[in-house]
């Protein structure tokens, strides 16, 4: 049965009279709220979500879906989680926001969070206080937490001077407490540092430290009979993870000794128990291998195998000499080891500050995936200096690796590029797939075949016989290259849907259609007739460990129309063909999750007018029914008109879209002050509800029930040519607006933030059409920020101009002229339109001195320029206070320049730098 959009959007609309509809006002943006965390039970009976607003205390909220009722709600609930037989739904009680906000430093270190369990069959509520983290079993019985206080040192006999063997520093021993929720019964254990309880009822493994290290032991927790036993006893042994087998009683983990104080070069064991047979045994890692103490540990869904990280064995530590009597004073080595010095060198692969940052993110602490066959018994390295990253999915036989290193420079200015491997699991082997390529390619669940983008064409290759031909060139009614690919570097394609399981065939996407192509003769059938009705259908994948689809499985679509923007739902059955279109309307759908065990799925609905709330149904979709109502105060308010598309002319002649918001007032004829906001593709927005939040962007329905209409329109670039080609676009788009007879020609306003903050900084040097700018984090010097840097990556700016967004398609020596002729800097004499600029000093995209320049050369031509500086602020606001006062700054810059509202103090005489000492 298809279910429409119709009654329901009919229902809203009627409700949008404007007659007692309130003006959205700044604090109203903050009680919305938004789904978080949500999960969805494992038998598709519950469903557990965090309500957060945007400014307050969150909620925790159950719902039983047999009932399609709220069942329980918790003050202050965040992280939800259901336990696998959904017997508990579990949150982590945070301390309410006025406490936290009103507590000095030294009062939030004793803020604690509680942990609060929901019985899902009775909706009732067991609070446990001051919990620093929780596990629950499968079959709901068992509960294990620490409290997050100090746990007591009971041991009086050690001596002061007693030797130590200290802990790592982030290895805080606190109080374990054991629950048998079906009792009430607890059992207590100081001092310990990481622990796993069992899925099933068998125990808990933890590791318990004393005051001196020299009594430390790894214990174990019978829950049957509640009696513990020691696994180790030594001074300074610890574990550093755990994970029990899904299915038996056989717990993994890997055990290290604080004796060695190089946590970097202390070996972890990584071990196996069975606490059924108590036999214990160590898993070898190859030679020159070991396991460190951030390795991690993962098993198969079946538990046939155990993933691990691992990595080379490191060389000695290097002992730094300091100054330790009067002759080190004087020695030469230990004086200029107290330098502070980088060599940056022309040979390097990287430049400094991408090296650092990637030393410190990735490389500091690199792991190499590995393997462990339980039955074999057998280590297999599956990465290594070659084949450095894998994707891992724990049910796959054949991984997809990856090895950028050999492209590290070329990154700097070309892009991301990288070679691509097949790894067998059983054996670690290696099939190359191909070399230097910007793509990700798609691996054959056999591990046969495989395939990738290259030019503009999809590739499909036998690894066996290390053969390929381009399938998609047989297709002469496709576009399998993405066309609205306007940077200087090759067209990438639509992508991969997957593969059939047994990899005789692969699914790829056109730029409408999805396609499936024999893995043997390349052959391609059209799945999909979106061409046909300007529609571009996409596998929705639910399940992110499903390795392949099955020969009759049924799928679902994402059907994207693109000329009206309506997203709707269909199902694909691969054995028929038959396709269903099962959730349709002038709306947006979204699947959000499946049942693992269950016939029963959760989408959203949303429009401009509707919050997507969720929604549950069968996978026919024949009786869905609304669970959640998050935010039903949409209705208070003159939100606007429905959004409309507007057709208009891009740079080269190109048809583009934007979408219209009106006031909800609005009456035909009635010339509007408008805020243009874009950035490049915007009109797939149609049917997107308005983020409710306050950033570096304006709220949409702040500014329509306040008497703006907002645009947001398409932008085409011309490479080489960017600042022009968007100019002309929005300048295209403005007079679209002026001619239909909505937009006041003197009251249009432009709002960029970054990409787009350039654009609008370079419009106001090119025309006087829009009378108020506020620009986000521009570029407004191209030949300084050429050869600057990402600071929050490290990376070189270079690329960015060279085949990225930026969009110049030349070095900066090679075509000077381009970088000058797009830089606003260079033409600031000429602006004419009030500006707002603003910049977060440590911003790590932009350099923030690119405002300053513009600030400066504006203001030495006496320009209408004000320049706000957020101190402490990245690319994006990210500190609250910062988010509400340039929201609220704002739009007082645009009431006053395009509505005529009195300009407060700071637009008028800024702010003096007055600070209290």
């Amino acid at each position: 049965m298809k279910f429409t959009y119709s009654l329901i959007a009919a229902a809203l609309l009627s409700g949008q009279a404007v007659a007692n509809k309130a003006q959205l006002e700044f604090s109203d943006v903050f009680d919305f709220k938004y789904a978080k965390t949500t999960q969805l039970a494992e038998d598709g009976k519950f469903l557990a979500l965090s309500a957060k607003p945007y400014r307050g205390d969150a909620q925790g909220q159950v719902y039983n879906l047999e009932t399609n009722k709220l069942i329980a709600t918790v003050e202050q609930g965040t992280k939800a989680h259901l336990n696998k037989s959904s017997t508990w739904a579990a949150f982590m009680q945070v301390p309410p926001l006025l406490e936290s906000e009103t507590a000095s430093k030294k009062e939030k270190k004793s803020l604690k969070n509680n942990l609060v369990l929901v019985n899902t069959q009775s909706a009732k509520q067991h609070v446990f206080n001051h919990v620093k983290d929780y596990q629950l079993s499968d079959d709901g019985r068992w509960l294990a937490y620490r409290e997050d206080s100090k746990a007591e040192q009971k041991d009086k006999n050690v001596k002061a001077d007693a030797p130590k063997i200290n802990a790592d520093k982030k290895d805080k021993p606190l109080t374990l407490v054991i629950v048998d929720l079906a009792s009430q019964q607890t059992q207590r254990f100081e001092n310990v540092v990481n622990y796993g309880l069992s899925p099933a009822e068998y125990g808990v493994l933890f590791s318990q430290h004393d005051s001196t290290g020299a009594k430390n032991q790894v214990q174990y927790l019978d829950l049957n009979n509640k009696t513990t036993s020691p696994l180790f006893s030594e001074p300074g042994v610890t574990i550093s993870a755990i994970a029990w087998h899904p299915y038996s009683s056989i717990v993994a983990f890997n055990l290290g000794n604080y004796v060695n104080e190089d946590k970097r070069r202390r070996s972890y064991d990584v071990t196996l128990w069975d606490a059924t047979t108590d036999k214990l045994s160590k898993i070898e890692s190859p030679s020159g291998w070991y396991s460190s103490k951030t390795a991690k540990l993962k098993w198969s869904e079946q538990g046939e195998r155990l993933y691990f990280d691992n990595r080379p064995l490191l060389d000695d530590k290097i002992e730094k000499l300091k100054y330790d009597d009067s002759a080190s004073l004087r020695d030469f080595d230990t004086i200029r080891q107290q330098s502070g010095i980088n060599i940056w060198h022309n040979n390097d692969p990287e430049i400094k500050t991408r090296e650092q940052n990637t030393w410190k993110k990735t490389n500091r602490e690199r792991q190499y995936q590995a393997v462990y066959h339980i039955e074999s018994q057998k280590v297999v390295q599956l990465a290594d200096e070659t084949v450095r990253d894998i994707t891992l999915n724990t049910e796959a036989d054949y991984l997809l690796g990856k090895n950028d290193q050999p492209y590290l420079e070329k990154i700097m200015y070309g892009g991301f590029y990288a070679d691509y491997y097949a790894v067998k699991v059983s054996t670690g082997a290696k099939g190359y797939i191909v070399k230097d390529s910007p793509n990700k390619p798609s691996l054959s669940p056999s591990g046969r075949h495989a395939a990738y983008f290259l030019n503009d064409q999809i590739w499909l290759k036998d690894l066996h016989q290390q053969k390929e031909h381009a399938v998609s060139k047989a297709v002469r009614t496709a576009i399998f290259a993405d066309d609205q690919h306007d940077y200087p570097e090759p067209n990438p394609g639509y992508g991969f849907a997957g593969w059939q399981k047994d990899g005789s065939t692969l699914y790829a996407y056109s730029k409408y259609d999805i396609w499936a192509f024999d893995s043997v003769t390349g052959q391609a059938k059209r799945l999909t007739s979106g061409k046909e009705s300007n529609t571009r259908y996409r596998v929705i994948k639910l399940d992110k460990k499903q390795v392949g689809f099955a020969a009759d499985e049924t799928l679902f679509l994402s059907a994207h129309n693109l000329q009206n923007k309506q997203t709707h739902i269909a199902k694909l059955n691969l054995q028929t063909g038959a396709i269903e279109t099962v959730l349709e309307g002038a709306a947006r759908f979204d699947l959000v999750k499946k049942a693992k065990h269950a016939d029963k799925v959760i989408f959203t609905q949303q429009s401009y007018h509707q919050f997507p709330d969720y929604w549950q149904s069968n996978s026919d979709f024949n009786t869905p029914k609304q669970v959640t109502n998050l935010n039903p105060q949409v209705k208070n308010f003159a939100w606007g008109q429905k959004p409309e598309l507007i057709q208009y002319k891009g740079y080269n002649g190109e048809q583009m879209q934007g979408v219209l918001i009106k006031p909800a007032d609005y009456q035909p004829g009635q010339k509007l002050p408008v805020v243009i906001y874009f950035y490049r593709y915007m009109s797939q927005r149609m049917y997107d509800f308005p983020k409710m939040e306050l950033n570096h962007r304006p709220n949409f329905p702040m500014f329509t029930s306040n008497g703006y209409a907002v645009f947001l329109p398409d932008i085409r670039f011309e490479i080489g040519k960017p600042g022009p080609s968007s100019t002309q676009t929005l300048i295209n788009a403005a007079q679209k607006l002026i001619d239909l007879g909505i937009a006041d020609k003197q009251k249009i306003g432009l709002q960029g933030h970054s990409w787009a903050g350039y654009q609008s900084a370079f419009a106001v040097t090119q025309t006087d059409m829009f009378k108020a700018v506020v620009s986000g984090a521009p570029v407004s010097n191209m030949t300084s920020a050429y050869s600057g840097i990402r600071l929050k990556s490290g990376l070189a700016r270079q690329f960015q101009y060279e085949t990225g967004q930026s969009r110049i398609g030349k070095p900066l020596t090679e075509a000077p002229e381009l970088y000058i002729e797009n830089s606003p800097v260079f033409f600031a004499d000429k602006v004419n339109t009030p500006i707002l600029l603003m910049f977060g000093d440590k911003d790590g995209a932009v350099p923030w001195q690119e405002g300053i320049q513009y600030y400066l050369a504006l203001r030495r031509h006496n320009k209408d320029a004000i320049f706000l500086q957020y101190e402490g602020e990245p690319h994006h606001l990210k500190q609250f206070p910062n988010q509400v006062d340039f929201s609220v700054r704002m739009m007082e810059y645009f009431d006053h320049y395009l509505r005529g509202m009195p300009a407060p103090q700071w637009i008028t005489s800024g702010k003096p730098h007055r600070p209290e000492e």
